[in-house]
């Protein structure tokens, strides 16, 4: 080998990654060079451990600012890391060559983030510029495989990337032939065709819009003579295509250096981080651009056959979703694919021609499957993994020991967890959780708990993303450990906090992260917010933070005595201000107060309920607040919308009555009241998810809305349309049906019943008695809910129990209870006892010798097809 062999590589690409292992194999240099942090030397020897897996990544970061940071990152197909593991498997040295990490970060937030990008990313992700040289001078990027392609006549860059690079035969050094056969094929000559053709471009279009490129590579050309002084020419260098050319400029040492020359500098720190296959296939923030690293990684790992070993793996996938996928489908995919690529020209089938035999063999033209194997498989949730003993700041290394006391594993899927407080381990994970939430670092979110409602369950989704490693070094400036960094962070933000809202919602984080030492200086700095705020709105909004707080405490064992002193004294302050606050507000206004008022009803709820060895709220406390709701409903100046809502709070209280609340509808809908501020009232009073159910149960309620509605004149009913359509819009389906049915079918005409029988009062909107037809439809299902035999509901007595009563009203009489008349009055006596397993109805007779009499509404006895009478029987 005579001079360096330069190795011009796309990044993240497996036919390049083959080609460079088949190069250094036939060459077998004395050290190589890889594009990447000089900063990094020092922890190559990392990658040849068993426990470093890729997708990894080198992380640099300013030690005074770890929130600047860079990534490099490098999965198993990238040429860099294949490059990078030869050397270490054959004892070569390896050496990065880039513009060091200390240069890129101290040159600003948008250049640090540019380096990592044009040092990562693959040519031809970033936007093409139309041929011309002049484009280059005007700052626009070129995008050399786009003008390749073009050249070539793709449309498509990637499409003739994958033809001419990716899907290329061979690419594997092959061992001479001993006996004399065919020459071995130049392992080398596609890098030097490569070359070629970037030179061709750098001659066009210079640095390309590449304002940078002009510094990172007199580095390269310096670390590349210094390589040569100490290894000779034997050397390999893996870096970008695009700046082969680059490095066989002639250049002098004293023009390298003085490009050099005044370069920004900061301390930098280079470490080992995992990476995720999600974030190599993003374009922006740290992503890497490759939109199919799954595949790229199956095109690179397959020993043969890649087309049939990769849709034989979207077989397994869709059998384990329960699509009816077979071995067959398997082999005409795979006939289809080869066909498609034949008639487009292709030498081999792409990840085009795979998703669209997929869409029409396995999932018979439905889009579906082929979203799950993108996510799964295309894309894929593989997480990387670094050795224990990697550099790391000492908060990374204290969570990492207690996530694994914990058994928490991080994984790149996101995953659902459920915690039972009561359980230590649970309990661990859940301090650990909050505390990384409060530090910055969202590994776990809180979800809704599908176990159950109670205080002592929680509900994490957790999912790992490769930037929370930068948040865990921006963290490593609060402490050293998870407990002493919340600590710290919780004390400065309770002092920096610019609203009440904030510290209440800190001083909640702090009992659920269970931060005793910074609980009394947030409960401090509460107090002190909470008597120089005179907002009743924003004390409000406050007040059920506070209060979650204070039963937090209560659930963790943690003392939160001075919490609920300082959560009853702001309950006050919102009662004496609410009242006036809630007066002459606009509609917008009014909106917006509905939220604190029920915030402030939800938190008087809760602290008003104690808990088991707590002291309970003061007893008038709830009492003050019903006052304060009676004073909203009752005042004119109170918008329609604050009223309906008081109303509505009382009434589900139980602190007002069913006919005191439809009296206050009534005065609510008076034709006295302007329509806008009536249909506010119907929106705060029956507004909400459960308000359609509160009209579906009472008809009275619904008959006074129903009436308003009908007499609103024309001219205001376009007005308060809209208000009624929001208000309506919330409620379920089922609900609104069940409404429309009720209004539409009105006062009924009452059925044919029996001689004598006197039908009951019918509500409005309801028919009247009862439909003994219609009920016997249901009795079949009825007598299972009840656990009730047919035996049971016919009254029929057992050979132990002859002296038994009938089994109700509704029973046939045996030949020792016949029914006894009526008394003269009409009034009928009570049944005799219930069927069995059913309670005694309140007021029945007890007497065991007397036979229950009948109802006046008894059917005819002689009729057994009536299982309508039944009914009455197994009624309890």
């Amino acid at each position: 080998m005579t001079g360096p062999l330069l190795l011009g590589v796309r990044h993240h690409g497996p036919g390049s990654a083959r080609a460079v292992r088949a190069a250094l194999e036939r060459h077998t240099p004395a050290a190589v060079l890889i594009e990447g942090p000089p900063e990094a030397d020092a922890l190559v020897p990392l990658a040849a451990r068993e426990g470093m897996r890729p997708p990894v990544a080198l992380l640099a970061h300013a030690q005074d600012d770890p929130g600047r940071a860079a990534f490099w990152p490098l999965a198993d197909f990238s040429p860099e890391w294949v490059a990078m593991r030869w050397a270490l498997r054959h004892g070569v040295p390896v050496r990065f060559i880039d513009l060091p990490a200390a240069h890129s970060l101290a040159m600003g937030e948008d250049t640090a983030a540019d380096a990592e990008r044009t040092g990562d990313e693959e040519p031809g992700e970033g936007p093409a510029g139309p041929a011309g040289s002049g484009d280059a001078a005007a700052g626009v990027r070129v995008d050399p495989i786009r003008v390749l392609a073009e050249a070539a006549g793709y449309d498509d860059p990637e499409r003739w990337w994958e033809d001419v690079v990716e899907h290329r035969g061979g690419g594997t050094a092959r061992a001479p032939d001993g006996a004399g056969g065919e020459q071995e094929p130049d392992a080398a000559a596609p890098f030097a065709a490569l070359a070629e053709a970037m030179g061709a471009l750098r001659e066009t279009y210079g640095d390309g819009g590449h304002d940078r490129d002009p510094v990172r590579e007199a580095h390269m050309r310096l670390r590349l003579r210094a390589a040569r002084k100490e290894y000779g020419d034997g050397i390999a260098v893996v870096c970008g295509a695009w700046h082969v050319p680059a490095l066989t400029r002639r250049t002098t040492l004293a023009a390298d250096r003085q490009l050099l020359k005044g370069l920004p500098k900061v301390k930098a720190t280079v470490t080992w981080v995992p990476w995720t296959h999600r974030r190599l296939s993003r374009h922006s923030g740290y992503g890497a651009g490759v939109a199919s690293p799954g595949w790229y990684g199956h095109l690179f790992s397959a020993p043969d056959r890649p087309v049939e070993r990769w849709l034989t793996r979207v077989a397994g996938l869709l059998r384990e979703e329960d699509y009816a996928v077979s071995s067959a489908h398997v082999i005409e995919a795979v006939r289809l694919a080869e066909g498609l690529a034949t008639v487009r020209g292709r030498p081999l089938p792409g990840l085009t021609e795979l998703e669209d035999a997929v869409r029409a063999v396995m999932g018979d033209g439905s889009d579906a499957p082929s979203v799950l194997i993108r996510d799964k498989l295309v894309v894929g949730e593989v997480l990387g993994e670094v050795p224990e003993d990697a550099p790391a700041v000492p908060l990374q290394r204290d969570i990492a020991r207690v996530r694994r006391t914990l058994r928490l594993t991080p994984e790149a899927a996101e995953r659902v967890l459920e915690l039972d407080l009561r359980k230590e381990t649970d309990a661990g994970r859940s301090r650990l959780l909050h505390r990384l939430r409060l530090l910055g670092i969202p590994w776990g979110e809180p979800a809704h708990s599908r176990a159950g409602t109670g205080t002592f369950r929680e509900t994490w989704r957790l999912r790992w993303e490769p930037e929370l490693s930068v948040r865990v070094a921006e963290a490593g400036i609060w402490g050293t450990t998870v407990l002493s960094a919340a600590t710290a962070k919780a004390v400065s933000e309770a002092s920096e906090a610019a609203t009440l809202a904030e510290v209440t919602a800190l001083a909640e984080h702090c009992l659920l992260a269970e931060l005793p030492d910074a609980l009394p200086v947030v409960t401090q700095a509460l107090a002190d917010r909470a008597a120089l705020d005179t907002d009743v709105g924003q004390l409000a909004r406050s007040l059920p933070a506070l209060v979650r707080s204070v039963r937090y405490g209560d659930v963790r064992g943690t003392e939160s005595a001075a919490l609920r002193e300082v959560a009853t004294g702001l309950a006050e302050r919102v009662f004496v201000g609410l009242p006036p606050a809630c007066a002459g507000l606009d509609a917008e206004g009014a909106a917006a107060m509905r939220e604190p008022l029920d915030a402030t009803h939800q938190a008087v709820g809760l602290l008003h309920r104690s808990e088991p060895g707590q002291r309970p709220a003061p007893d008038g406390l709830r009492a003050r607040w019903a006052a304060v709701l009676y004073t909203v409903s009752a005042r004119d100046a109170v918008p329609g919308l604050l009223r309906g809502r008081a109303v509505r709070l009382l009434l589900d209280d139980g602190e007002l009555g069913e006919e005191e609340a439809e009296r206050l509808m009534g005065l609510a809908l008076s034709p006295g009241t302007p329509p806008a501020d009536a249909a506010g009232w119907i929106e705060g009073f029956a507004g909400g998810g459960d308000g359609g159910m509160l009209l579906v149960h009472d008809a009275r309620l619904l008959a006074l809305v129903d009436g308003w509605l009908t007499g609103v004149p024309d001219a205001a009913f376009t007005d308060v349309l809209p208000l009624l359509r929001r208000t309506f819009a919330e409620y379920e389906a089922g609900v609104r049906r069940t409404l429309g049915e009720l209004i539409r079918r009105g006062p009924a005409t009452p059925s044919h019943r029996p001689p004598g029988d006197t039908p009951d009062a019918a509500a409005p909107g309801f028919g009247p008695g009862l439909d003994r037809d219609r009920a016997a439809a249901v009795l079949p299902t009825l007598r299972l809910l009840l656990g009730i035999g047919q035996e049971d509901s016919d009254g029929r007595q057992g050979p132990d129990d002859e002296r038994s009563e009938p089994a109700g009203p509704g029973a046939l009489p045996g030949p020792t209870a016949p029914p006894e008349p009526p008394e003269p009055d009409g009034r009928s006596e009570p049944a005799g006892p219930t069927p069995t397993g059913a309670p005694t109805p309140t007021g029945a007779p007890t007497d065991p010798q007397r036979p229950a009499p009948q109802p006046l509404h008894a059917p005819p006895p002689a009729d057994p097809n009536r299982p309508a009478d039944d009914l009455m029987g197994a009624r309890t």
